[in-house]
């Protein structure tokens, strides 16, 4: 065994010695040590309740023979940080994470992991932690929050409360009206009920072949998810016996599953940030030309919230992520015969899945879309690309053109939306927040939510190097690379400069004479944003591209 460093022998005396001040038994001490990365706090309501599914993790390990041995990881909350300075700590973060989990894990030579994240960049980063160690590992997130219900009886969630900022001194929009949303749109603990960032990477950590099926859709008030942490702790005991791990799953065929499964649900732009950045972990590649090419032969069959009004709450109930897989295993889209942490190939785990609900899993026959429900963007402004979340954009937004308005900064953009400077049909370019300008490629939630409380997002589309929630609905196009802070054009628009978007063609043009674009270029400085010294100077002389999963050099 891995642990066997640390503990077997009579030179390890003095460990076993330390072990036993830990109350372990000699048993427990012979027995595998299985690790336990939990990022229980109590800031983050998809993160409150970490301890009970750990402690169920903890059961189950125990159960099967097995040591458990808990220790901690960190997390943001992105609603929390959102449209202030602590965004810029948000996908920082992933790489921190990522990187106290390996000397955890180094340090202390466990048997095996089992990862018990939630929301947002906590997932992607422990599961590059996970591929850099490749030892036996499984994953068992918190579940998504039940979505929250107005006086009327009206399902609401996260971007409801968001957009309602939007919303502030329109007719009809009483104090009364406001208060409903802020009590009611995020009843209790979870990651928020959309597809969100959180849900979208718990979605694709079960369908990566990393996560137990339901992984990613059984909420999180449901005894449903004691029993699933209980069946992951288990089950870390098999895959350790079998030696299957992390980059035996993790393969070129099960991650173009993942981007399949993306395009099907509709996720989160975010996702074309993590997942790169996750395939690079296992020594993969994946670039946006291929994400592309998946988006264009993926039907999108699955629209939930800010797309549409169902919730993750409504797809489990609707067979979950497993039914979806099995509409696109029917298509030909989905490799059917890579290993998961089940032990059994993806295949065996959706034989006797359906779905049960058609208006919420659609078929290729009904689906909202033929393509998918994510698209890349090119063009002079973006010549390595931008991500839109096309399944959350109005037809009448598909394709757009008018005059820039233009800020360098979050704040800048918000402001100019609330005081009415932004009107119907404009283009929104925020910059210099990508992953070194911001530097931490603050996410956009706050102006998006805002155009959207303003009826704006039918008229105004927004184009930025920074990035987007997955509660962002609209036209709204981010991870314009190369971004302003390094030397991009986007740099280099001025307001009222034409924009042209045409979201089927994947084309996001600057109308303006290139010649025009040279002799700016000639004069063109990159603003360099004051930082501390700290963590955030370090990301941004580390951190490369958006288009390349913005992953450390």
């Amino acid at each position: 065994m891995r642990s066997d460093v640390m503990k077997t022998g009579p030179t390890k005396i003095p460990h076993r010695s330390l072990f036993k001040a830990l109350g372990l038994t000699d048993e427990e001490i012979r027995r595998p040590m299985i690790g336990v990365v939990c990022a229980q706090n109590d800031i983050i309501p998809g993160h409150i309740h970490l301890d009970k599914v750990a402690d169920a993790v903890q059961a189950g390990i125990r159960m099967a023979g097995g040591t458990p041995l808990k220790f901690p990881a960190i997390g943001v909350c992105d609603g929390i940080a959102m449209g202030h300075g602590g965004m810029k700590y948000s996908l920082i973060s992933r790489e921190h994470i990522a990187d106290s989990v390996e000397i955890m894990a180094m340090a202390h030579p466990f048997d095996a992991l089992v990862f018990v994240p939630n929301c947002d960049k906590i997932v992607p980063g422990m599961l590059m932690a996970a591929l850099r160690l490749n030892i036996p590992s499984i994953f068992v997130s918190g579940g998504p929050m039940m979505p929250g219900t107005l006086a009327d009886g009206k399902k609401i969630t996260l971007s409801n409360a968001f957009e309602m900022v939007g919303a502030i001194g329109k007719e009809g929009i009483t104090q009364e009206i406001l208060d409903d949303v802020e009590n009611n749109a995020c009843p209790g603990c979870g990651s928020c009920a959309g597809m969100f960032t959180a849900n979208s990477m718990n979605c694709m950590t079960e369908v990566i072949g990393l996560g137990l099926p339901g992984n990613g859709t059984i909420p999180a008030i449901s005894g449903a998810r004691i029993r699933l942490a209980k069946e992951a702790g288990m089950k870390i005991m098999e895959l350790l016996e079998k030696n299957i791990c992390p980059r035996d799953i993790v393969t070129e065929k099960s991650i173009s599953n993942a981007l399949h499964a993306d395009m099907a649900l509709g996720c989160s732009t975010n996702t074309i940030l993590h997942l790169p950045a996750i395939a690079h972990a296992a020594g993969l590649n994946v670039d946006f030309e291929e994400i592309n090419r998946i988006s264009k032969e993926t039907p999108h069959l699955v629209k939930l919230s800010p797309a549409g009004v169902d919730c993750l709450v409504d797809l489990d109930n609707a067979g979950g992520i497993s039914a979806v897989l099995k509409e696109l295993a029917k298509c030909g889209l989905f490799n059917t015969d890579v290993i998961t942490c089940t032990g059994k190939t993806v295949g065996e785990n959706i034989a006797n899945a359906r779905a049960l609900n058609a208006n919420v899993i659609r078929s290729k026959e009904t689906a909202y879309s033929p393509d998918g429900g994510l698209a890349i963007l090119w063009g002079n402004i973006a010549p390595d690309g931008g991500v839109v979340k096309k399944g959350a954009v109005l037809p009448e937004m598909m394709v757009h053109k008018g005059p820039a308005k233009v800020f360098n900064s979050e704040e800048e953009s918000i402001e100019a939306i609330l005081n009415d400077t932004v009107v119907a049909g404009d283009v929104v370019v925020i910059r210099y927040e990508g992953p070194k300008g911001g530097p931490g490629m603050r996410e956009m939630l706050a102006p998006t939510a805002s155009l959207a409380g303003k009826g704006l997002d039918n008229s105004v589309a927004l184009i930025t190097d920074g990035r987007f929630s997955g509660a962002s609905k609209g036209a709204s196009i981010g991870h314009v690379s190369p971004e302003a802070a390094a030397g991009g054009v986007i740099g280099l628009i001025q307001d009222g400069d034409i924009i042209s978007i045409d979201i089927p063609n994947n084309k996001l043009e600057l109308l303006v004479d290139e010649g025009e674009i040279e002799r700016r270029k000639a004069d063109f400085k990159p603003i360099l944003k004051e930082v501390p010294d700290g963590y955030l100077r370090r990301y941004r002389d580390m951190v490369t591209s958006a288009n390349t999963g913005a992953v450390f050099k």
